[in-house]
């Protein structure tokens, strides 16, 4: 390799980071936008070329890809490839980051949020989801498995990387952007959550039901399963956040995202979960 292919291939290396391995992806490339390495309207190496020069797996790179095409740094003209937008440096939803990085949000709030958008998701990828998704999903599920239950960095990457591939499979773009704007704001505690090889089965488990929910087509098992799995997660916050809602009194619960108790559908789901 000569000295100028060295020094194109050095700036796709991304940094040793904890951070999951689709931010980092999403910054470099956002990087070298703005240092005018990548010009707008230009077109990105393919996605399998990315994977190649940044060493990671594809499926990072497109989470990457889409988190920046989020931020209105890039879009992909299906069939042909990934390109810099025309104004990669604002947009819509760079404004809507930077009023979201200016706030103080409880934890808890935004866990109610993050609920409220991944049970949609579970239920509209349940309906919409194909075969290659699907099988997608099951494999990000069964890398969180096989994760180290000591290692907390990897298990917060395959989880984040499991629900993200739901809420993409949602096939919803709006969702998927507000979705990328919150789960940011929970990742540092949610990596600290994975305290013991408990913790990591109870994940596991949880991730197992959501897929096999998705993969039968069940939209109010899938939404179930995701909504309960979340509470679980929101409950622990609530106890170390909110001592005082602990016992119930005006915390939320399953009844707060579905309607169970007045649709026969979920009656019938929930007893043959009961």
């Amino acid at each position: 390799m000569d000295e100028r292919q060295s020094t194109d291939a050095d700036r796709w290396v991304l940094p040793p980071s904890r951070r999951p391995v689709p931010e980092l992806v999403c910054d470099r490339v956002l990087e070298l936008v703005r240092a005018g390495d990548l010009a707008p309207g230009s077109r990105l190496p393919t996605e399998p070329e990315l994977a190649r020069l940044f060493g990671v797996a594809r499926s990072s790179v497109r989470t990457g890809l889409q988190r920046a095409e989020a931020r209105g740094v890039v879009e992909v003209n299906r069939g042909i490839g990934w390109f810099v937008t025309s104004e990669p440096l604002r947009s819509a939803t760079d404004l809507m980051r930077d009023r979201l990085a200016g706030e103080d949000f409880d934890i808890v709030d935004v866990m109610e949020v993050r609920i409220a958008l991944e049970s949609t998701a579970a239920a509209l990828a349940a309906s919409r989801a194909g075969k290659g998704a699907l099988d997608d999903i099951r494999k990000l599920s069964l890398a969180h498995q096989e994760a180290d239950h000591d290692d907390a960095a990897t298990l917060l990457r395959t989880d984040e990387e499991f629900h993200g591939a739901i809420v993409e499979a949602s096939g919803n773009r709006y969702l998927q952007t507000l979705y990328e704007m919150v789960t940011p704001l929970i990742s540092d505690w949610r990596e600290g959550s994975f305290t013991s090889p408990a913790v990591h089965d109870r994940s596991v488990n949880d991730h197992n039901q959501i897929a096999v929910q998705l993969r039968r087509g069940d939209e109010v098992g899938a939404r179930i399963a995701m909504t309960t799995h979340l509470l679980g997660l929101y409950k622990g916050i609530v106890r170390e956040r909110r001592p005082q809602d602990s016992d119930g009194g005006s915390s939320a619960d399953l009844g707060s995202y579905v309607g169970f108790e007045d649709d026969a559908d979920f009656k019938e789901a929930m007893s043959t979960r009961s």
